[in-house]
């Protein structure tokens, strides 16, 4: 199959999961919540939108693995790999905050391929290969915005490893002080999604998983932004943090966030 087809087929069994997500969002009763560990809740729905994804990107590229927040496949490949999460944004879904995605993303080793975040209550295609990144039908970039002052940023609360707190407070104050706002949607997908199609003009979390932020960081590059860890480097996917924005505020966003958290 042509790169053109794959990502047409994987844009398809997303919208499809999407599809499903909305339905079910619509009565979903708590009762049915499960926890697995602080603050990290699944229910049937995330099984099962996973088991879709899973099923349909499996008859695309049968030798591709899969690594997925739910392990209903244990299928990894040392190349080609999806990485994919059916719901980014749980426990908004679970208490009716209209605000989850479907995050799917196919690597080679280390290398993006594709990227797709649907944000599925506002119908948003977010969709990245090599041609370049878009929403829906148009392409997109990041804001042009080259002052810190003028930028909305997004950020994410650790809900679960609070070994960095004090470093993420000290990074708020400052970027309260200096900024028009900060933002928390409870996507990392629909954040970084927001930054590759300038709304925001970054984003920066740790304690992420590389389901939350393989789709959206590659979306952000083909976008025209620049994507690196605390450090600098480009250890985002499996280094648990990631710092994101467009190119024009990036060394001065970096640098606060790089001089609280590493000491």
């Amino acid at each position: 199959m042509s790169s053109t087809g794959i990502i047409n087929e994987a844009i398809n069994i997303t919208l499809q999961t999407g599809k499903y997500l909305l339905a079910e969002s619509k009565n979903f009763n708590q009762n049915a919540i499960e926890v697995k560990s602080l603050n990290q809740l699944v229910s049937y729905v995330d099984i099962t939108a996973e088991k879709m994804l899973v099923e349909g990107l499996n008859k695309i590229l049968p030798e591709a693995g899969f690594i997925t927040e739910e392990k209903t496949i244990n299928k990894l490949s040392e190349n080609l790999n999806w990485i994919i999460d059916p719901l980014d944004g749980t426990t908004n879904f679970m208490h009716g905050v209209p605000v989850f995605a479907v995050s799917v993303a196919l690597y080679n080793k280390n290398e993006p391929l594709l990227g797709i975040v649907f944000d599925v209550c506002n119908n948003q295609l977010f969709w990245a290969d090599n041609s370049g990144a878009f929403c829906n039908d148009e392409k997109i970039t990041v804001s042009a915005n080259y002052n810190l002052s003028k930028s909305l940023l997004a950020t994410g609360f650790p809900y679960y490893d609070f070994d960095g707190m004090k470093s993420y407070l000290d990074t708020l104050k400052t970027l309260m002080k200096h900024t028009r706002g900060l933002r928390r949607l409870g996507s990392a997908a629909i954040d970084l999604a927001y930054v590759a199609c300038g709304k925001f003009e970054g984003f920066f979390e740790y304690g992420l998983q590389p389901w939350d932020v393989a789709a959206g960081a590659f979306i952000i590059e083909k976008a025209g932004g620049r994507v690196c860890d605390f450090n600098g480097k480009q250890n985002w996917l499996f280094g648990k943090e990631i710092i994101a924005s467009n190119s024009k505020i990036f060394n001065t966003y970096f640098e606060i966030i790089n001089s609280n958290f590493i000491k």
